[in-house]
């Protein structure tokens, strides 16, 4: 239902760009995220967008990192910049999504892996 994808290896100073595209049938969606999750670590929230594109962000990405949606490609996405070895996780989508007007949901895409090397 929800498909992630962009990680991968990169430099530190470097930047990955992740997406994550809602299918099936879907009447509308609230707000998405993303969030990460460290080895040893909970996960964290990462970034969020409303459907309004309202957004808020975690203090240790704010002026790195870039979350935007496509309503109408039904697509979030998160710009990376400036990547540090501390970003490295598994990043995983969030969306609450209306099956129909009488059902929502809370969705999770698999997770794509980001690593950092220094």
């Amino acid at each position: 239902q929800l498909q992630a994808s962009g990680g991968g290896l990169v430099q530190a100073g470097g930047s990955l760009r992740l997406s994550c595209a809602a299918s099936g049938s879907i009447a509308g969606i609230n707000d998405m995220g993303w969030y990460r999750q460290a080895p040893g670590k909970q996960r964290e929230l990462v970034a969020s967008v409303t459907n309004s594109g309202s957004t808020h962000y975690a203090d240790s990405v704010k002026g790195r990192f870039t979350i935007s949606r496509d309503n109408t490609k039904k697509t979030m996405y998160l710009q990376m910049n400036s990547l540090i070895p501390e970003d490295t996780a598994v990043y995983y989508c969030h969306a609450e999504i209306w099956r129909s007007v009488w059902s929502l949901s809370n969705y999770w895409g698999q997770g794509t892996l980001v690593t950092v090397s220094s």
